[in-house]
């Protein structure tokens, strides 16, 4: 094992920003419960209203349309969990409505909540994508109609960085009368992400994708539009979120978040630079290798490459004796052996997609480890196709 260490899966998870850890040391002595009226409880309640401004400033929301869950996986049930409006407990304000939109690259939180509704007799339509993970326009043009209540189409994808045309894809679903819901867990803090601008209906975010701590995320709920808690039992995010507030976690998400607003488009032009370097870098050389997604639109820390004649998995794990982390695709499918769901949908064969690595920068990575990378990866490839009888 190698005693150099870098780290290159920011699309998994981050690092918490030194200011995050600044704050949420600071705040550890407040244990008061938000909701108590005492001077404890409104100690408390100051702290999770600061954070709560922060958030909203980085996406441009009014203050109040920004409610506190658990992760990102929890804010993206919440949505889909909303629908069918005829069997709503709550308002059902879109009678006739039963499909809900979305596509095959989504994360698993959104695919596994759609099997799941689908089961129960709601209709789900898949809209596809190109080979470079982009909306087909004119498909979901076709799959879009009066009965249609949601579409819910991530901003950015997180294994293979393509970033979608939300404009354009939020106008066709509105001029329909549908309501829009974007995953915008890998976009928020590393691309500026708008939602008066774009006119979305409900947003979906996280912390720890952004340097802050887990087990805390976002959801934007636009003003206005068909809502009922998940989670039910309690007053608390204006009675749209049952339970507790995470004080702590709300902390340093927002402390998180304002390091974002500040950071963000500068180092998205540093990592930018350093994903065209690596890019480049590779595919001169390292034979037969192709590079998976929308090289303009994509996140500019994101690189997805494939390898013929190698697995993923091992170009993973030889690549972590050098000291170096990286992965296969997304976080929360890495201990399946099946192929990237999201390269399948992209139209890649199931070997091309056993032979992907996703290679995803952040704010501490620099020149050096990129270019450490690319040597020991010359190295690996070689080594790896050289055991393989099928190159």
């Amino acid at each position: 094992m190698s005693a150099r260490r870098v780290y290159l899966d920011h699309n998994a998870t981050t690092p918490l920003h030194p200011a995050v850890i600044a704050a949420m040391q600071e705040a550890m002595p407040l244990f008061g419960n938000p909701s108590s009226l005492h001077g404890f409880g409104r100690e408390a309640r100051d702290l999770v209203e600061t954070a709560r401004s922060r958030c909203a400033a980085l996406i441009n929301a009014p203050v109040e349309d920004v409610v506190f869950v658990g992760s990102g996986s929890e804010a993206n049930n919440t949505v889909l969990n909303l629908f069918p409006c005829q069997a709503h407990r709550c308002t059902g304000n879109c009678p006739g409505r039963n499909r809900i939109i979305t596509t095959r690259i989504e994360h698993p939180c959104i695919l596994e909540t759609a099997q799941c509704l689908a089961k129960r007799g709601q209709e789900v339509c898949y809209v596809e994508v190109d080979r470079e993970g982009r909306i087909r326009l004119e498909h979901l043009r076709e799959l879009l109609d009066e009965r249609t209540a949601l579409v819910s189409i991530m901003a950015a994808n997180n294994e293979i960085g393509t970033i979608q045309d939300l404009p354009t894809i939020i106008a066709m679903v509105h001029a329909v009368g549908a309501y829009f819901h974007t995953d915008a867990v890998q976009a928020v803090g590393k691309i500026p992400v708008d939602v008066a601008a774009l006119g979305v209906d409900f947003l979906s975010f996280s912390a720890h994708k952004a340097y802050g701590p887990k087990g805390i995320g976002g959801l934007y709920v636009r003003k206005g539009v068909h809502f009922c808690p998940f989670i039910l039992g309690g007053h608390q995010e204006r009675g749209r979120r049952a339970g507790t507030e995470n004080t702590l976690g709300i902390i340093g998400m927002g402390q998180a978040l304002d390091c974002r607003r500040q950071e963000m488009v500068a180092e998205a032009e540093r990592l930018g630079a350093l994903r065209h370097h690596l890019r480049e870098s590779v595919l001169a050389r390292i034979p037969d290798v192709s590079v998976n997604g929308d090289q303009e639109h994509c996140l500019p820390g994101t690189l997805n490459i494939t390898c013929a004649g190698c697995e993923g998995e091992a170009l993973l794990l030889y690549l972590d004796l050098d000291g170096i982390a990286v992965s296969t695709g997304s976080a929360c499918s890495s201990g399946s052996l099946d192929p990237s769901h999201v390269l399948l949908a992209c139209g890649l064969q199931a070997e091309q997609a056993h032979g992907s690595l996703r290679i995803s920068m952040g704010r501490d990575t620099t020149a050096d480890d990129i270019d450490y990378l690319i040597e020991r990866l010359v190295v690996i490839v070689d080594k790896v196709r050289s055991m393989s009888t099928a190159y």
